[in-house]
């Protein structure tokens, strides 16, 4: 009488260092308070038409919190738009450009106004964050992740100054992938933050991660 062979046990796949490991920057979240907030591209551009992301709401609702926190705490905010010009869903002179209202910008919170993804390209960015006297801490939220997200903490890494990704305040959509198939939203977004994180700064999850 012949033994069933046993189901070998899957051996998992290691999880490989980051290159921010490899060459020895910290992965220790900033104080929101000691830091700069900015808030890219919260517009009504993404809530609605060609442009909607999965998950939209939700991050918004999440950027409210953090922007009220970072209020509370009496840290700088800057907030970055993108016009792509007048009749495109980037319209900033119209109402599907305006940023939404649920984090809209009160008195003395400089709007940055950018035309590519890298909200330090050829853009007052630099310089609003000299003058509001920021230090290297800069805390990112908005849309979309693997986009405008993701090359801003490049721009800002590049620069010398250390971005901080709060990941539920941020979205994206589903992309064609190479080989033709869907790449899904929520597969793209965690994706384009593992690039963050790779090197360009590191991940708080949650916005209570930096607001306990």
């Amino acid at each position: 009488m012949s033994t069933p062979m046993s189901t070998p046990t899957p051996v998992p796949t290691p999880v490989s260092a980051t290159l921010r490991d490899v060459i020895g920057l910290h992965n220790e979240l900033p104080k929101l308070a000691d830091a700069t907030l900015v808030m890219i591209d919260f517009q009504n551009t993404y809530r609605t038409g060609v442009m909607a992301l999965e998950g939209a709401e939700e991050a918004l609702a999440a950027a409210a919190r953090l922007l009220s926190a970072a209020r509370a705490q009496g840290a700088r905010v800057v907030h970055v738009v993108n016009d792509g010009g007048e009749g495109t869903p980037y319209d900033i002179r119209a109402e599907i450009g305006a940023i939404s209202p649920e984090v809209a910008p009160v008195e003395g919170e400089p709007v940055v106004v950018k035309r590519v993804p890298n909200a330090f390209h050829d853009t007052e960015l630099e310089k609003t964050l000299g003058e509001l006297g920021a230090g290297p801490e800069l805390v990112l939220a908005g849309f979309m992740t693997h986009m405008c997200v993701t090359f801003t903490a490049q721009g800002a890494f590049n620069l010398g100054y250390r971005p901080t990704v709060v990941a539920e305040a941020t979205a994206t959509r589903a992309l064609p992938a190479s080989d033709g198939t869907a790449l899904p939203a929520e597969a793209l977004r965690n994706a384009a933050l593992a690039t963050i994180a790779d090197l360009f700064g590191p991940i708080a999850r949650r916005v209570r991660d930096l607001t306990v």
